[in-house]
C-alpha cells in the first residue's frame, strides 16, 4: 500500500488568524484587550472555591462545544478522535487569543480537562477512549476525581473503597470525599482496593459513569458559604472491566500519572495563570485605599509580586521541558507549592491593605468581597495533595535526601 501523504501543519501566523477571525464571529472582544478591569468596574467577588451554578455549568459546555466543532477544542488531540494534532504551542497560541474575548469560565470543567481527559487518553481501553473521551474535550460529559477518601486523607495508598471482580466486570463499593464538580458530573475516574497485595500494588483504577445506581453524591458545605466539594457513596456500582485504566493492581502508576496533571494545572496558576494574581488590579486597590505608601503594605506587596515572577519563570522551564518531549516530573510539585506560598503572600497584603473592610460589608466595591478569597486559601494547602507531601516530594525526588524514618511505636508506660 502507498504511504498516507504526510498531513500539513499549518504556520503559526496562519493559525492565529484563524483563531481570530473564529472568535470575532463568536465572542466581543474584552475591554482593554484581555487586561484587567478598571477600579470599581464589574464584578468584585474574589474567590478560590467559587461552586458554579448551572447556568455557569451550562455556559461552559455550551462554549466547549463551538470551540471543539470550529477546531480549537483538543488542538493537541488525535485527529481520529476529533483533536487537530497539533504540537502544544499552538494550544497556547489559542489560549492566548481567547483571553482577548469575553468567554465563559473555564473553571467548570478544570478536572474534566486538566486531569481526567489526559489520564483518560494514556491509560484507558478503546472502549472506555471511544464512550467518553471526545465526550469529555467537547464539553458533552464532564469528569470528576474520585480519590480521597475520609480515612485516608493524603496517604492515597490507604484508600479503602473495594472493586471486587465478577466476570467483565466489577462491583465497587466504598464512599470517597472532597469531590470537586461530582455534583455535575458525568463520568467519575476512580481509584479502589483490588486485591490484599502490598501498598502501592493492591489498587486498580477506573472511570465510572456518575449516573449509574448505586452513586450517590452529597454535597459538603464550605464556611466560605459554598458547595464546591462532595462526598460519593457508592453501593453495589457494576463497572465493565473495559472501563479499567491500565493494569489489575497497576493503579498506583495511573494514580501518580493523575496527580502530575493535577499539580500542573493547579500549579500553573501560581505566575498568574488564574488572574487573582494581576499587578495592575492590586496597584489599583493600594492607591485607592491610600496604602501605596506604608512601608510593610509595600514589602507585602512586593512579596506577591516577586513570588509570582518566580512561578512564571518555573512555569515556563516546565513547559519548555514538556515540549521537548519530557513527561510531568517533580517541578509540578514545586509549581503546586508556589502557589499556596503566593495565595497566602496575597492573603496577607489584602488584610493588610483592607483592615477592618475585609471583615465588614460596608457595601464599598472591592473590599469585603475578598474575605471569601481569605477564608478559601488555608483550604489550598491541602488540595492536590498537602504542603507536607510536596515538600517531602521536592525533598526525597529533586534533592535526593533520605526519606524520613519511620515513627517507632506507641509503648504503654504501665505493665
Amino acid at each position: 500500500m502507498p504511504d498516507e501523504p504526510q498531513r500539513q501543519i499549518p504556520e503559526l501566523d496562519d493559525f492565529r488568524a484563524e483563531a481570530t477571525a473564529f472568535l470575532d464571529r463568536v465572542a466581543r472582544p474584552r475591554r482593554g484587550g484581555g487586561t484587567a478591569p478598571a477600579w470599581g468596574e464589574g464584578d468584585d467577588r474574589v474567590s478560590l472555591f467559587r461552586g458554579a451554578t448551572e447556568e455557569e455549568v451550562q455556559a461552559a459546555r455550551e462554549w466547549r462545544r463551538t470551540v471543539f466543532d470550529a477546531g480549537f477544542g483538543w488542538i493537541t488531540g488525535p485527529v481520529e478522535l476529533g483533536g487537530r494534532g497539533l504540537p502544544a504551542r499552538y494550544e497556547r497560541a489559542y489560549l492566548q487569543i481567547e483571553r482577548g474575548y469575553e468567554t465563559p469560565s473555564r473553571s467548570p470543567l478544570g478536572v474534566s480537562l486538566g486531569m481526567v481527559g489526559p489520564t483518560l487518553q494514556h491509560f484507558g481501553s478503546p472502549e472506555a477512549v471511544k464512550r467518553w473521551l471526545r465526550a469529555i474535550y467537547r464539553g458533552d460529559s464532564v469528569g470528576c476525581q474520585l480519590f480521597s477518601e475520609p480515612d485516608a486523607g493524603s496517604d492515597l495508598a490507604a484508600v479503602s473503597t473495594r472493586a471486587t471482580r465478577r466476570g467483565d466486570e466489577w462491583v465497587i463499593n466504598g464512599q470517597k470525599v472532597w469531590t470537586s464538580g461530582a455534583h455535575f458530573s458525568d463520568v467519575g475516574l476512580l481509584l479502589a482496593r483490588t486485591s490484599p497485595a502490598p501498598r502501592h500494588r493492591n489498587l486498580t483504577a477506573f472511570v465510572i459513569d456518575m449516573h449509574a445506581p448505586g452513586v450517590e453524591v452529597r454535597p459538603l458545605r464550605q464556611m466560605t458559604g459554598g458547595a464546591d466539594f462532595n462526598e460519593v457513596f457508592l453501593n453495589d456500582v457494576v463497572v465493565p472491566d473495559a472501563y479499567r485504566l491500565g493494569e489489575v493492581d497497576g493503579g498506583w502508576k495511573v494514580a501518580l500519572a493523575t496527580l502530575m496533571h493535577e499539580r500542573g494545572a493547579i500549579g500553573g496558576a501560581a505566575g498568574g495563570g488564574n488572574g487573582l494574581f494581576r499587578m495592575e488590579r492590586l496597584v489599583a486597590m493600594l492607591h485607592h485605599l491610600g496604602r501605596s505608601t506604608d512601608p510593610q503594605v509595600r514589602q507585602a506587596y512586593a512579596r506577591v509580586h516577586a513570588g509570582v515572577a518566580a512561578a512564571k519563570a518555573m512555569r515556563e522551564r516546565a513547559e519548555a521541558a514538556a515540549r521537548a518531549g519530557g513527561p510531568p516530573g517533580s517541578e509540578m510539585s514545586l509549581s503546586k507549592l508556589a502557589l499556596t506560598e503566593n495565595l497566602a503572600a496575597l492573603a496577607h497584603l489584602v488584610g493588610l491593605a483592607l483592615g477592618p473592610k475585609l471583615l465588614a460589608d460596608t457595601g464599598e466595591w472591592g473590599t469585603f468581597a475578598w474575605s471569601e478569597f481569605v477564608l478559601g486559601v488555608p483550604g489550598f494547602r491541602l488540595g492536590g495533595g498537602t504542603d507536607e507531601i510536596q515538600r517531602n516530594i521536592i525533598a526525597e525526588r529533586v534533592l535526593g535526601l533520605p526519606k524520613e524514618p519511620a515513627a517507632a511505636p506507641n509503648r504503654s508506660s504501665t505493665s
